[in-house]
């Protein structure tokens, strides 16, 4: 039986020792990873003199690893012991961020990519191990409000990573910040020695020589299930939509509110801000309310707010519906998440979520590639018209499996 069904009353989350662990890791992992996003980014702007070809590669370095290595990662993450392999991923990340800095140090400063893609690519194996155990080791009752906690803590640094990481760099520089990355990921790894041991029962650990079987079961397993193929195809629309809208936030600001490139990152505070709030009241809420109406809350109102943000040239306003899409976005992630716990077995919940992942990340990232030729074939008001009317199609599609229960899932892990 999982850990979490020898108790009916399941003690407060706080009082999780899994959940204490996690949080903790995560927020190493998050001062990592924002110091090293800036530090890479002010760095490679400065020696390429903003070079628009340089800087994008920092983007195809992070997500590029997301298409190749999250089916594999997700299949080997139901496959190997979850806390060994977390502990593995965040060490040998911070192996090969002082590596790379050695690199740096001497002459090479191309190795910078290098950093961000190498910790991506151990993400796709770490990051499922997470879900899996957040399965085993949070009562059912209590995953939606769990997830909440992540969307906070993500939402806090939303708020002040951009700061954090900017200070660092300027006061720094380069190697120190790359340098704190890799303190920030050996910690975490020390942390995570404290998570409970791994209990699995036998049968749990897929035998050696079957890889291709467990690969391919990830997808029919999807394919099998009618709240993960709607989820997925909410996936797909919601990448798309989300990639328009983030690739041209900057010409909101400079053409539609007549306001300096610089605005950028007080619409993003605002955003990050009001996303912590949304955390904290779905936490508040989350056990009285589905995660397919959830979800569909959250797209609804991205729905209204893109279009909004599409056509607003007054200030206020944008700044308001900023606000208020940070505020139902927790929606969007926490219902999601919650679902693909729920709707997968234990033993197969890293491969479902390598399934899905990639189809979010694969279509923002061709939404952002092809932002470019749509500004210059249309107007801003007609493109977030456009990305707010494929928030508005995943949101229906929750429609059919609104009234789906998960399967009891009260297996071994």
């Amino acid at each position: 039986m999982n850990q979490h069904d020898q108790s009916a009353n399941p003690p407060s989350l706080f009082r999780n020792r899994f959940l204490q662990t996690i949080l903790l890791s995560s927020v190493l992992l998050q001062i990592g990873i924002w110091v090293r996003n800036f530090a890479i980014l002010l760095y490679v702007a400065e020696r390429t003199n903003n070079d628009p070809y340089a800087i994008s590669l920092i983007s195809v370095a992070e997500f590029a690893p997301i298409f190749v290595f999250s089916f594999i990662g997700g299949t080997f993450a139901d496959r190997w012991r979850p806390k060994r392999t977390m502990i593995w991923c965040d060490s040998l990340s911070a192996v090969s961020v002082f590596a790379v800095l050695l690199s740096i140090h001497f002459g090479s400063w191309e190795s910078v990519y290098l950093v961000a893609f190498i910790s991506a690519i151990l993400s796709q194996f770490s990051q499922p191990s997470s879900m899996r155990l957040f399965k085993f080791h949070v009562p059912e009752e209590q995953l939606q409000q769990g997830m909440a906690l992540f969307q906070s803590l993500m939402a806090i640094f939303m708020v002040l990573g951009p700061m954090l990481g900017t200070f660092v760099y300027s006061t720094f520089g380069l190697e120190i910040s790359i340098a704190v990355m890799g303190v920030a990921f050996l910690l975490s790894a020390l942390v995570l020695i404290r998570l409970p041991e791994d209990h699995m029962e036998a049968g749990t650990v897929a035998a050696k020589g079957q890889f291709r079987k467990d690969f391919t079961e990830g997808f029919r397993y999807v394919w099998q299930s009618q709240v993960l193929r709607m989820l997925g195809l909410a996936f797909v629309l919601a990448g798309l939509a989300v990639g328009a809208a983030q690739a041209l936030n900057l010409f909101i600001v400079t053409e539609r509110l007549g306001r300096s490139k610089e605005f950028l990152q007080y619409m993003l505070m605002v955003n990050g801000a009001a996303m912590l709030i949304g955390g904290g009241l779905v936490a508040a809420f989350a056990k009285k309310v589905p995660p397919q109406l959830l979800l569909a809350m959250g797209m609804l109102a991205g729905a209204v707010c893109t279009t909004i943000v599409g056509f607003s040239t007054s200030i206020p306003l944008t700044l308001t519906i900023q606000f208020l899409n940070g505020l139902m976005f927790p929606c969007i992630h926490i219902g999601i998440s919650t679902m693909i716990l729920r709707w997968s077995n234990s033993s197969i919940v890293g491969r479902v979520n390598g399934v899905l992942n990639p189809m979010f990340v694969g279509m923002m990232v061709v939404s952002m590639s092809l932002s470019g030729a749509l500004k210059s074939a249309l107007p801003l008001s007609t493109i977030y018209s456009g990305a707010g009317l494929l928030f508005l199609l995943g949101a229906l599609m929750m429609l059919p499996i609104m009234k789906h229960k998960a399967p009891d899932q009260a297996q071994a892990a």
